[in-house]
């Protein structure tokens, strides 16, 4: 007899048996392109084409066209740069941490978490290349052996340790993305009945039996891989924070910016996937899997994490005044009072403010509040970092080279690239992937459904939640 928890509503819905599982995920990849997915793909090239005019134009003429002056050296690139890779973070979290701690109910939305970890990176990437000016030189940050004499990077700046940071994490968080798709890609390989389509996941599956070994050894690499990605769950944006940290200008000097990024990451992650899964949950009639239980227990982290920032902007001011140090105070202030103001208010209000009105257990479990929430705390994040970066430097020592910074139209472009390939590279994959892991989903089943699945004479059955599983006639089977 299995049991199940009374208190805790059901994680899957409706019923569901395991045929029923691979039949509502696997619907999407084998059927035609919808109307709505073909509108939505090309609104996403649009915006991608027009991003990348913008990006051409830039490496064209050079980064004299963004908005850059003499003091504000470092602006919406950078801005972007660190947006793009604290959204990266909620995947590996959901994927490594969670599945450490075995959370249940981390398997109706690892696969998408993942796969947006992925992009986000590749669009954080971008915004390297951009800020270079001249990308065919982009292999001059690793330190290869060459024929130009000592060309070595500085391995005492955190630019270079981004580098590293970055491209490791990008590295095991697709490893563990593959490997966890390989048993819904024999799936489709099995059930697919074109030739192309039977090469191309039976070629990606790499043989996927089935067998019990094979899935020991699968549990045992995904444990792995999670164990590896822990650590870079926290040293990426630990070491993105060190880009600031370890300089001298006030507002950027500070110790508590490496806990403190890493909690604003998982914040914006959390409240990026909310939104791609709302969406998803609605458009795949995935709701028996993607449950409101799943945009609660989410909406719990967000409060958290909300909250650990909103702790950390508080200890920032404290700390600026008890270190009776003028020009920390003053850029604290500056901040506040100053000619960006609103850019600071709007923060606090996005990323303060707003996730705590998930306290209140109706509103944690609205669609429609959730959706809107979550596309507040993504502004608010990217103001958080704007916030940082533009309002340390437009004002430093010397008033008389005190500068506003305004973005051009290839400064807003560029952004714009990036949510272009972000969304084309989301789009194709929710297409041609299972977005749901079906596999884990199965794992989970007989312990989260409303209704279990048992057999009874050799007939697959549903069997009403709380109620005891019939016993077998040994004699009679």
């Amino acid at each position: 007899m299995h049991v199940t928890s009374p208190v805790r509503e059901p994680l899957i819905q409706g019923g569901k048996t395991y045929a029923d599982v691979t039949e509502d995920i696997c619907r999407h990849v084998e059927g035609a392109p919808t109307k709505e997915w073909k509108i939505a793909f090309g609104l996403s090239l649009i915006v991608l084409a027009y991003g990348s005019v913008c990006l051409a134009w830039t490496w064209w003429e050079g980064l004299g066209v963004w908005g850059l002056n003499k003091t504000v050296g470092w602006a919406w690139d950078i801005t972007n740069f660190v947006w793009w890779v604290g959204i990266g973070h909620a995947g590996t979290l959901i994927s490594a941490i969670l599945l450490l701690f075995r959370q249940k109910w981390r398997t109706s939305i690892n696969r998408a978490a993942e796969a947006m970890t992925i992009f986000a990176v590749i669009c954080a990437a971008s915004f390297i290349l951009m800020h270079m000016g001249r990308p065919w030189m982009a292999y001059w940050a690793l330190p290869l052996p060459n024929a130009f004499g000592s060309l070595w990077v500085n391995f005492n700046s955190p630019l270079v340790w981004d580098v590293f940071a970055i491209s490791t994490y990008f590295s095991v968080s697709l490893v563990f993305w593959y490997i966890g798709l390989i048993p819904d890609l024999a799936t489709i390989r099995d059930r697919a009945t074109s030739k192309i389509s039977k090469l191309m996941y039976g070629t990606f599956a790499m043989g996927w039996d089935g067998s019990a070994k094979t899935w020991a050894r699968y549990e045992y690499i995904s444990l792995i891989l999670a164990g590896l990605s822990t650590p870079l769950v926290l040293s990426v944006h630990t070491i993105v924070s060190m880009d600031f940290a370890t300089s001298v200008i006030p507002g950027w000097h500070t110790t508590i910016f490496p806990p403190y990024f890493v909690a604003g990451a998982i914040f914006s992650g959390f409240a990026m996937v909310q939104n791609l899964m709302l969406i998803t949950r609605v458009v795949y009639k995935l709701e028996d899997y993607i449950t409101l239980e799943h945009i609660e227990t989410m909406n719990k982290v967000i409060t958290l994490t909300g909250s650990v920032v909103g702790v950390a902007y508080i200890t920032e001011f404290f700390i600026a005044w008890y270190s009776g140090v003028e020009y920390e105070y003053y850029a604290f202030f500056n901040r506040m009072t100053g000619p960006y103001w609103w850019a600071y208010w709007a923060m606090m209000t996005c990323n303060v403010i707003s996730p705590q009105l998930f306290w209140s257990r109706k509103l944690r479990r609205s669609i429609t509040f959730t959706f809107f929430i979550s596309v507040v705390v993504n502004i608010g994040m990217w103001f958080e970092r704007f916030v940082i970066i533009v309002t340390s430097l437009h004002r430093d020592y010397i008033p008389s080279s005190w500068a506003m910074f305004s973005p051009t139209r290839y400064d807003i472009g560029d952004y714009i690239f990036s949510f272009g390939l972000f969304f084309t590279l989301f789009l194709l994959f929710s297409k041609y992937l299972p977005v749901v892991n079906m596999a884990e989903v199965k794992a989970v089943i007989r312990s989260t459904s409303a209704n279990l699945p048992t057999k009874i004479a050799g007939v697959a059955k549903v069997r009403q939640r709380g109620t005891a599983e019939p016993a077998f006639d040994k004699d009679k089977e």
